[in-house]
């Protein structure tokens, strides 16, 4: 849906989702949330992935809800299969489990977040907005999780002590900001600084950790006590 702000005279356009869930309940809940928020709009809702590909090019989302326990091809194979194809779409893992294999399994596959079922609409929504604007959610009990899990296997291995990494005072407070799931919206209104300007400082702050996303920059500043 395509909505103009009257005051600001400019096009505003809804973040377009699709929604693969086998829960009947479930699915028609995402539906009816995001088709009564704005800024939102489901755009297509399915209970397999066994025409994923027209389904996804039928319905040309920007992020996808994905289950990850479904009949035939599971959510992360499906999210393995469309971050491959379709490189704009981000995926959203949403799932009742907090297994660290499965989230890692995930994160692998191309998922851009991690969203437990009992979080409430309002989470799904920050979550939703945060990957649409290339960030990486994930819930915070999953994060400490994924955090261990990462260690343990060593996955993300911890540089020489006091290895400094020459972030600014600002990048330290974003950083910290991060590491306890803040949307970036969050941060900037807690910081008192424009979203546009939260988005640079996370990217600067990414190119001096060495780091991909967010995820990867939460592990390291934890396990390292960067922030």
């Amino acid at each position: 849906m395509i909505r103009k702000n009257e005051s600001l005279n400019f096009i505003l356009m809804d973040i377009k989702v699709a929604i693969f869930e086998d829960g009947k309940l479930i699915r028609e809940a995402l539906q009816t949330i995001l088709n009564g928020t704005p800024g939102y709009a489901c755009t297509g809702a399915f209970s397999n992935g066994s025409n994923w590909e027209l389904d996804i090019r039928r319905t040309n989302p920007d992020v996808v809800l994905m289950d990850i326990e479904m009949p035939g091809l599971d959510g992360i194979e499906l999210t393995r299969l469309i971050s491959q194809k379709f490189e704009g779409i981000k995926v959203l893992i949403q799932t009742v489990f907090d297994d660290s294999q499965k989230i890692f399994n995930a994160l692998c596959a191309g998922a851009s977040g991690y969203i437990l079922k009992n979080d409430p609409p309002n989470k799904y929504l920050e979550a939703i907005a945060e990957v649409y604007n290339g960030g990486s959610f994930m819930n915070a009990s999953v994060a400490k999780k994924t955090l261990n899990f990462f260690t343990q296997k060593n996955i993300i291995l911890t540089s020489p002590e006091g290895t400094d990494y020459g972030l600014s005072e600002r990048e330290k407070e974003i950083l910290k900001e991060l590491t306890e799931a803040q949307p970036l919206k969050n941060i900037a209104a807690k910081l008192y600084i424009s979203l546009e300007t939260v988005r640079t400082h996370v990217k600067h702050i990414y190119a001096k950790l060495h780091v991909a996303n967010r995820t990867e920059a939460v592990m390291k500043a934890v396990q390292q006590g960067i922030a």
